[in-house]
């Protein structure tokens, strides 16, 4: 037996795109190699070796493998053949066979012939006398003889022994313990694992019997589990395994999707109903390496869960698995069924088609946890609210791709606000008779602030908030309520990460749907709403700056305020680009996006290059025709 580690300096000494060129003509595709998959009939290429990775994938039918499944697959050697011709080829020695890993070889061999022989004896059950109550269950589930014998459904009779007198003078009793068949107790006399259910043969990628998986019969009996599988055994690892997966592999290439839902017998119900590409795993949540398996097969496997609250425990269960593991181009996407029903119910009241027209619109994962946690609590209060965003990061922090992680925040956040803080549609209201706008008496009424909303406003401006410029503007604003109606619709697109901001955002919005257009509105602070510590940089939140000056910084502002995160958020993407993959391009794109972020520092230090000419104009010492113009006046 070869070590795992001897495997991998096998495969990184070898060029997988060599292996391959020898038989198939590969074309260079950036970092990969492309051409007409070898393993069905294509016109354009979709199939793909990466040297990196190594590893070949096709998408058009799901063929992917190593080097050493190339030679096996492709030029049919066996794996030693194909091992040793690699080994030859890298310069490497096939170690000596391991003593005991060959008696473990062997053991697992002689496993094998013991669930084999096992199946043949639950299906000769399942015909004889003994098995009546077994075949009809399978009559009221619907099942026909094709599916029964398909599946191998069998029987195993009650008995402690009954099993051990089957097969004990063809096996000894430790092989039937080893093969999980018979439950060894100290003291006591071993007893057979599987009494008064139907059955069904687990089985490997080989369709080989592995373990087992049995129904119990008795609807009244309450001492024993509904269902029972195999335990771990050398030949079966539950973690591992995937039912059906060996029948719905090559069904997925042809469908090019894998479904997996919650248990053996929806399986079975989707394959009658000709849905058969249909996997489940072996009774608990899915598994890292159950997925990983899934991965093989298709991007973007599609989870099924029953319509219960149980169901949808076991879908977030899966995603919390799966966020984690989650790598570009792959994810998963979630069906549920209808409430109160599972694969075969929904089959049997409303036709395969229906079953069909749910798995052709899944759920994505981003919008399954959006919906999951919005519907999770009550969002009556703001504690509420925040709760929902802190259960939405949790989810986010379990993504490992940093790409990935960044774009699932963003995206959640942008739902989040979008809901938390809806867009309000400004109708200012008219003054003057017959819905005309009133005309311009020379005094107007300034736009009053409730004072709720100068609390709220207040709280964020002198919070210490750490976006000066975020504060300078929620300052301006409310020093400045003519000009919010100006600003709402671009304040609107803001999806800030502060929360406070938010706040302050949506507090702003509700003022402006309050505020009366009389005239023509002056600028004028409040009186005694407080400025931020840095004021002087801003001439919009200086006493006695002029009006029109004071319009235009602070619409150059809110201007900055928006455009900020985009850029900050462009920025980073392209440098992580570059130093991922050191392109000319994205080293060309963070160069430009540079550009652009000295170009928005360079129109904020103008604001307060400005604010300091004219703090400058207003102190320096009166010259003699200014002084003589004041003296003219005084007279």
């Amino acid at each position: 037996m070869l070590s795992p580690q001897w495997l991998d300096e096998l495969r990184q000494r070898i060029t997988l795109s060599g292996v391959i060129s020898r038989t198939t003509k590969l074309q260079r595709a950036g970092r990969e190699w492309k051409a007409c998959c070898p393993f069905h009939n294509e016109k354009s290429p979709s199939f793909t070796v990466n040297d990196e990775k190594g590893f070949y994938h096709c998408f058009g039918c799901g063929a992917h493998g190593d080097a050493i499944r190339w030679m096996t697959d492709q030029r049919g050697l066996s794996f030693m053949d194909a091992v040793k011709e690699l080994a030859a080829e890298a310069g490497m020695e096939v170690p000596a066979p391991d003593p005991r890993s060959a008696r473990q070889a062997e053991q697992r061999a002689g496993l094998h012939d013991v669930t084999a022989a096992a199946q043949e004896w639950f299906k000769n059950n399942l015909l004889g006398p003994e098995g009546e109550k077994a075949r009809q269950y399978l009559q009221g589930r619907g099942f026909d003889a094709h599916t029964i014998q398909r599946f191998g459904f069998g029987y195993a009779p009650e008995g402690r022994q009954a099993l051990k007198s089957a097969l004990g003078d063809k096996f000894p009793e430790p092989m039937l313990i080893e093969a999980g068949m018979r439950i060894a107790v100290e003291g006591k006399e071993p007893y057979d694992r599987f009494r008064g259910r139907l059955m069904l043969p687990i089985e490997d990628s080989r369709g080989r019997v592995i373990g087992f998986g049995g129904r119990i019969l008795e609807a009244g009996k309450t001492d024993a589990p509904k269902y029972l599988n195999s335990p771990d055994t050398p030949l079966f690892d539950k973690g591992r395994t995937l039912y059906n997966l060996h029948r719905a592999g090559p069904a997925s290439r042809q469908s090019n999707r894998i479904v997996v839902v919650e248990g053996y017998m929806d399986v079975i119900a989707l394959a009658a109903a000709g849905i058969a590409d249909a996997v489940a795993p072996m009774g608990t949540a899915l598994t890292e390496q159950q997925i990983a398996l899934l991965w093989r097969l298709v991007d973007v496997p599609i989870l099924c869960f029953d319509g219960d609250a149980a169901g949808q425990r076991a879908a977030m269960r899966a995603i919390s698995r799966a966020l984690p593991l989650l790598h570009p181009g792959h994810s998963l996407s979630i069906v549920h069924l209808p409430t109160g029903l599972d694969p075969d119910d929904l089959i049997k009241q409303q036709g395969a088609a229906a079953m069909e027209k749910l798995l052709a619109n899944p759920q994505s994962l981003l919008d399954t946890i959006w919906e999951h946690e919005r519907e999770a609590k009550p969002l009556r209060t703001p504690e509420d609210k925040a709760g929902l965003r802190a259960r939405l990061i949790e989810h986010v922090e379990l993504i490992a791709d940093k790409d990935i992680k960044s774009l699932y925040r963003r995206e959640l956040l942008d739902r989040f606000y979008a809901f938390a803080f809806p867009k309000r549609e400004f109708t200012p209201q008219r003054g003057g008779s017959g819905g005309k706008r009133a005309q311009f008496s020379g005094k107007s009424a300034e736009p009053a602030l409730t004072e709720d909303a100068r609390q709220r406003l207040h709280s964020f401006v002198s919070g210490g908030a750490r976006d000066r410029l975020a504060q300078a503007v929620i300052a301006g604003l409310a020093r400045h309520p003519g000009e919010i109606a100006r600003h709402v619709e671009t304040l609107g697109k803001l999806t800030p990460d502060d929360l406070r901001f938010a706040a302050a955002i949506d507090s702003l919005l509700d003022i402006a749907d309050t505020l009366e257009i009389s005239g023509q509105m002056p600028i004028s602070a409040p009186g005694d709403f407080a400025p931020p510590p840095d004021k002087t940089r801003f001439s919009f939140l200086m006493e006695g700056s002029d009006p029109q000056g004071a319009r235009e910084d602070l619409a150059e502002a809110v201007s900055l305020l928006v455009e900020r995160p985009a850029l900050e958020a462009a920025l980073a993407d392209a440098t992580r680009r570059f130093e991922q993959t050191f392109e000319q391009e994205a080293f060309e794109e963070q160069q430009r996006l540079l550009k652009r972020k000295l170009e928005f520092e360079r129109r904020l230090g103008q604001m307060a290059s400005k604010r300091a000419g004219q703090s400058a104009t207003e102190s320096a010492p009166a010259g003699p025709q200014e002084e003589e113009r004041a003296s003219r006046q005084q007279d």
